[in-house]
């Protein structure tokens, strides 16, 4: 049985305190000694190019002030010529899996983007910091807290700057009501409500369907119910319960199709998450003590808008979401500063996923941290 309080020797708690003289190393990078200052854009090379890539962050790519796209690697060699000839990539900033690590000889890129399954962030994020690239990584960070603790260390060790590709933490409006929390705009916040899921399937073959590779409705979409009671709380969970279950079980009988949790935080802030593969879903719901606020839908790529109790309108923004991400992340290596999502965050989520789980395992039983 998987002791959650205790990974490697460490609590979670003793794992940020003890790291955080050097959290600032894995967030800020040294920039001054890997990138020459004179860089106007940095370079980055997308690790993965499926429909993520080839759909949200290239396009953003050309959209941005502070990076831009240079390299692509990627284990199907007939999308090269159509990636090379769209994009304008030269031979010498193309690479396979199996040779990506030759990318620390390549001036061009500096930053390597892992777009990949969830199961192989680790192995290839790793390969990135240790080429001298700085790393941003999707979402979810890792399969477990291990792995994630090994990115970070990866990180710190080569002086790179690591990002999870949080984007709602980018968009105007979760800034906005991550604001709210902070300030107490609405009172103290007292419950958390989210949801993130939709109805659809999965062919044969597709990683969502395989534990291995992060599979499953949890790891591929509860990452955002998760990570938004963190931000919309600011507080960090002392003890989670959830339940796990398929009801297809000809599509997902490896991995969860439903997945709920609850979520507790000090003073007694209660938050309540689902997510799914056989149900749409798209909420965050915040009720405080002198009034609520919500974002419905709150982690779409467009359209993201909410209102408040006292009749405040939060509009949709027309930018960009992964554009503006990604130029936030290049802005802050370029001033030698933490990235708004760094791995300390992605580590945080990944720990609820493995509290979820277990739970779930024990009859849903409350594990606390």
């Amino acid at each position: 049985m998987k002791n959650l309080s205790h990974s490697g020797g460490f609590t979670r708690r003793q794992f940020l305190k003890t790291t955080g003289t050097v959290m600032a190393a894995s967030g800020l990078g040294f920039p001054s000694i890997i990138l020459p200052r004179r860089k106007e854009k940095l370079g980055v090379a997308l690790v993965g190019l499926g429909s993520y890539s080839r759909g949200r962050l290239a396009p953003g790519l050309q959209l941005t002030e502070h990076c831009e796209l240079k390299g692509i690697v990627t284990g199907s060699p007939h999308k090269i010529p159509v990636w090379q000839e769209q994009y304008n990539i030269p031979d010498r900033n193309v690479y396979s899996y199996q040779t990506m690590h030759e990318v620390a000889d390549n001036d061009e890129i500096d930053i390597i983007y892992i777009v990949l399954p969830t199961g192989l962030h680790a192995q290839y994020s790793i390969i990135g910091a240790e080429a001298g690239k700085h790393v941003w990584c999707e979402k979810p960070m890792a399969m477990d807290a291990a792995e994630c603790r090994a990115m970070i260390d990866a990180a710190v060790k080569n002086r790179v700057q690591l990002a999870i590709g949080y984007r709602m933490q980018h968009e105007p409006n979760t800034r906005t009501i991550i604001r709210y929390g902070q300030e107490q705009t609405y009172g103290a916040i007292t419950e958390i409500r989210s949801g993130a899921g939709y109805r659809g399937s999965h062919p044969t073959g597709n990683w969502r369907r395989n534990p291995d590779l992060g599979g499953g409705a949890l790891y591929d979409m509860g990452v955002y119910p998760i990570n938004a009671i963190r931000y919309a709380s600011g507080l960090e969970a002392v003890a989670v319960r959830g339940r796990q279950w398929s009801e297809r079980q000809d599509l997902y009988a490896f991995v969860d199709e439903f997945s709920e949790f609850e979520v507790e935080f000090p003073g007694g802030v209660k938050a309540y998450g689902e997510t799914a593969f056989g149900k749409s879903s798209n909420y965050l719901d915040i009720t405080a003590t002198e009034g609520w606020y919500r974002l419905r839908p709150f982690q779409s790529y467009t359209g993201v808008q909410g209102e408040t109790s006292d009749g405040t309108i939060l509009p949709p923004d027309t930018h960009h979401i992964q554009a503006r991400q990604m130029d936030m992340d290049a802005l802050a290596i370029k001033e030698n500063r933490p990235p708004v999502a760094p791995g300390e965050d992605g580590l945080a989520d990944v720990e609820i996923i493995e509290a979820v789980q277990e739970s779930s395992r024990r009859g849903q039983e409350w594990i606390r941290f």
